[in-house]
């Protein structure tokens, strides 16, 4: 399969239908492989809380069927003419866009996460006309610019959840300037994207807290994951000795919360770096900021290049995502999990070892 097949390839994925989010087996074909191309068998797919939100239509833009997933595996089975990064028997990364327009200033400052005519792994259109749809499926067509290769060293069921969990905390440490050992820094919210923030803020040389609602979660961030504190949200007296001793908190909550408690925790020029997606709009007061000089700010996953490092960083350091492998039957039971929080920390679905057509119990 290592030349181009002209014919349009029939696969299945596992597709939501409707706002309830329930997948089963979905039949679809793949675009043709064009001349940059890169066809990929899916081995891993990694889940995150944006598949919750795409495929019950939180944010008001879903559409049907719906195969989600951009945290994928795969092994490269074909490649266009054109291609000149990968060959056949790769084991390669796709993310959370497929497409860009490569004019726009961010494209050629080469953070195409940023361009406004993105492609979204799933629920989008390609330049084709086609609707995009993502990992939880047997094969995808890629554009050789929006492919990483896998190192080796890192398997690929743990690279699976870097290619978002871990590239979004990756690359705000990077652009802000918050590499440098010895900073301090928060992490709020201990789930997929928490839990690799306080892996790699420690392997930078960080002293990390984090922090959370409850004390729940505290044996396994000091003990399991290495954080150095562990600060109790709702504990006034914890907060309030707290205040003022952080250079940056990692935002991670997904759900609408307040600013004004953490914005606390911060220096003079700390920054607030906000990466749950929230669709309702969130509220502080402005002395908050300006009496510190504070900033709040976003961050949207990585570039293709940040990617490409993170991997290397996780090599190099040693590091590993926490996770749970499980087949494809058990999709629907993983996304509930994960709607409940009751995951660590992050839900790998391993698609190539799975009867993919069957039905959902």
């Amino acid at each position: 399969m290592g030349s181009v097949d002209a014919s349009e390839k029939t696969i299945t994925g596992w597709a939501a239908r409707d706002t309830t989010g329930h997948l089963s087996p979905y039949t679809y074909t793949l675009r043709r492989t064009g001349a940059e191309d890169v066809v990929l068998k899916v081995l891993y797919c990694g889940i995150c809380h944006t598949d919750l939100h795409q495929t019950k239509n939180h944010l008001g833009a879903s559409k049907y069927p719906m195969v989600p997933g951009h945290e994928v595996v795969g092994e490269v089975v074909e490649v266009g003419p054109e291609v000149s990064k990968y060959s056949v028997g790769d084991v390669v990364g796709v993310g959370v866009i497929v497409g860009c327009c490569r004019d726009c200033r961010p494209c050629k400052a080469n953070v195409e996460q940023y361009c406004n005519k993105k492609i979204w792994s799933y629920n989008d259109v390609y330049t084709d006309g086609k609707p995009t749809q993502g990992g939880f499926a047997s094969a995808m067509v890629v554009d050789q610019k929006f492919v990483v290769k896998i190192p080796a060293g890192l398997a690929p069921e743990q690279a699976a959840p870097l290619l978002c969990a871990g590239v979004t905390v990756y690359s705000p440490l990077k652009h802000f300037g918050l590499m440098t050992p010895g900073l301090r820094g928060g992490i709020l919210g201990l789930g997929g994207v928490g839990h690799m923030g306080v892996k790699v803020a420690k392997s930078m040389g960080h002293h990390v807290t984090v922090i959370s609602s409850s004390n729940k979660k505290r044996a396994e961030a000091m003990d399991d994951l290495g954080a150095d504190a562990y600060l109790v949200s709702s504990d006034e007296a914890q907060m309030d000795a707290a205040m003022d001793s952080l250079d940056y908190i990692i935002d991670t909550v997904p759900v609408k919360h307040p600013l004004e408690p953490y914005l606390a925790l911060l220096k003079m020029d700390g920054k607030l770096v906000l990466m749950g997606v929230i669709a309702e709009p969130l509220s502080f007061v402005s002395p908050m900021v300006m009496l510190g000089r504070k900033t709040i700010t976003g961050s949207f996953i990585g570039s293709i290049e940040e990617t490409e490092e993170v991997l290397r960083f996780c090599v190099e350091k040693g590091l590993t995502s926490q996770i749970e492998v499980v087949k494809m039957d058990y999709l629907n039971h993983a996304l509930e999990r994960l709607e409940r929080n009751d995951v660590r920390y992050r839900f790998v679905v391993d698609v190539a070892g799975s009867n993919i057509k069957d039905a959902d119990a």
